[in-house]
């Protein structure tokens, strides 16, 4: 048996509490031992004690705030849901193709209940998700259901070895639902479960589940509240901008969630103007008010936020005299970026590599090498106060000390306006 290999045990990372993020993960292979899937689990809640509330913060965590090409990549995500989160406006943040909805079933198997939840399947299914139901959907009671099924997951430990033949057979002659495995601990399950056709399976003997870490940069709740206030009164989309300009964990997170792979994009978007007329006013207020609910205070502080959107500004002021116009943003990029090790407390090529942006910002971030460089080497010498560093710098770039010292001053006043 070739197991597949994972990263870090989630019974051993439990035990680590640094990471501001703990997501598990565990893999759902096919018949070769090729991963399918991935389901995610917050480990902030118990097996079973989700809430609307907790699977909206999943959904939300995956997206903004954890690099998704290191936790999911390219696969299909399984998530569990409560009838209540099916409803919820956070699905409308996802690309519904990308993810599974694992619908669990109504207590107590009312017929009531059974048919009041067709409507929201039936809708889900239209937008594009897929749904995942426990082997309880094979029940008559759920006959109506079955219709929207793309997996059903048979539970090893719920279900008598006896009854699987027949199991699997009602499911083929009732739905076209693939049948995943799921529990699976033994290679006895696996070989009885493979000779009855099933090729897809999930449980321990294949991959425990493993913790993905990671650090969340949380913009201010006050600058949040600014960000909801400006979509409810439907603000120009330069006003927006400008406060995504002003927030460096702002901006942050909204790049890294509309580049995300759940996102599904086909390009990456660098320009917070362009981000913000991708996402949509609707999406905006939705994306706004669920960063609102998971934020929490005091962890960058003040000081360094201020100093990273000063030096974004004044790599914008700079640029602007000797590059042209479409360099600016990504110069103001470069440098409200600049300080993200120190708001993570992380490596700063770890935490850039989270995030897509263009081969200049990382050749000046990363290399100091590229258009973008001596900008920042001149924004760094402002802070110093070393004149031999910043004459150097500004000769470089054959700057006056009058037209650097201009900029400099209206990037300091430019970010006094955050604490107005």
């Amino acid at each position: 048996m070739s197991h597949i290999s994972e990263s870090i045990p989630a019974s051993e990372a439990l035990d680590d509490n640094t990471a501001s993020l703990s997501i598990a993960r565990q893999a759902i292979v096919d018949q070769d031992r090729a991963v399918f899937g991935y389901e995610l689990f917050d480990r902030a809640h118990a097996v079973g004690s989700h809430t609307a509330a907790s699977d909206a913060a999943l959904l939300f965590n995956v997206l903004s705030m954890i690099d998704t090409e290191a936790l999911m990549g390219k696969k299909t995500v399984f998530v569990n849901c409560t009838h209540d989160s099916l409803e919820d406006g956070h699905l409308e943040l996802v690309q519904a193709d990308r993810v599974v909805l694992e619908v669990p079933p109504i207590p107590g198997n009312t017929k009531e209940g059974i048919e009041a939840q067709l409507p929201v399947l039936s809708r889900l299914r239209q937008r594009g998700f897929r749904l995942a139901f426990s082997h309880t959907v094979l029940a008559r009671a759920y006959e109506s259901w079955l219709p929207h099924a793309n997996f059903i997951k048979m539970d090893m430990t719920q279900i008598r070895p006896e009854l699987l033949e027949p199991l699997t057979r009602v499911s083929r002659q009732r739905s076209t639902a693939q049948l995943i495995a799921e529990k699976v601990e033994s290679a006895e399950q696996y070989e009885r479960m493979r000779s009855l056709g099933v090729k897809l399976f999930q449980g321990h003997w294949f991959a425990k589940p493993v913790l993905i870490k990671a650090h969340a940069v949380r913009p201010s709740q006050a600058t949040i509240l600014q960000l909801i206030n400006l979509v409810r009164k439907q603000a120009e989309v330069s006003e927006i901008e400008e406060l995504l300009k002003r927030d460096p964990t702002l901006s942050f997170t909204m790049l890294r969630y509309i580049n995300s792979s759940g996102f599904g994009l086909s390009c990456e978007v660098t320009s917070f103007r362009h981000a913000v007329m991708i996402l949509g006013m609707k999406k905006l207020f939705r994306w706004g008010a669920l960063l609102m609910t998971t934020s929490r205070a005091g962890e960058v502080a003040a000081a360094v936020g201020t100093t990273a959107v000063v030096r974004g500004r004044l790599m914008e002021l700079l640029s602007a005299e000797l590059l042209p116009p479409e360099e600016c943003d990504n110069a103001f990029v470069v440098g409200v970026f600049s300080l993200l090790d120190t708001m993570l407390g992380i490596p700063l090529e770890e935490a850039l590599a989270s995030i897509a942006l263009p081969e200049s910002i990382l050749d000046a971030l990363l290399r100091r090498t590229g258009v973008f460089a001596p900008f920042l080497t001149l924004t760094e010498a402002c802070e110093s106060g070393n004149e031999d560093d910043f004459r150097r710098a500004a000769n470089d770039l054959q700057l006056s000390n009058q037209q650097v010292n201009w900029a400099h001053l209206q990037a300091l006043n430019w970010a006094e306006t955050l604490v107005d």
